[in-house]
């Protein structure tokens, strides 16, 4: 083998490993999350991760068992879906005053998958994440809405 062709080959097995982290790290919505467990989160975002695959909200809120403050990690779309519904990088800023409408995690963490966000004012916005907007259109036909 030529030294022009050793490159080649270590390019080539360097660029697929890189890309089957990538697609191990990407999941899907059914492995994580549980759309038997809707859940309402209301609180304050503490920080808003403008992120690839899937962006993240921070939200401070109170268990309602315990009383105490707890951060929930909160999975929406992609950037570019966000884009699409009119959200950009400073949409949430911390501070804001927030209601998730989403899916529990299957292994009971701290962490959700959420359809869309309610602002005080009423005001809402789907988080651009097709799977999630699935289950609650799911969960909504079996409520009879």
């Amino acid at each position: 083998m030529t030294t022009t062709e050793t490159i080649r080959a270590v390019l080539i097995g360097a660029l697929l490993a890189g890309g089957a982290g990538a697609a191990l790290a990407h999941h899907s919505f059914s492995q994580e999350f549980d759309q038997n467990k809707p859940l309402t989160l209301q609180g304050t975002v503490v920080k808003f991760e403008w992120v690839n695959p899937h962006s993240w909200i921070h939200v401070s809120t109170v268990d309602p068992r315990t009383k105490k403050q707890v951060v929930w990690r909160v999975e929406g779309g992609a950037p570019s879906a966000l884009l699409r519904r009119g959200w950009n990088r400073n949409s949430l800023p911390a501070g804001t005053k927030i209601s998730i409408q989403g899916f529990a995690s299957r292994d009971g963490d701290t962490r959700a998958s959420a359809s869309e966000i309610t602002f005080p004012d009423g005001r809402q916005l789907s988080l651009g994440n097709p799977a999630t907007e699935a289950a609650a259109a799911a969960a909504r036909r079996a409520k009879g809405d």
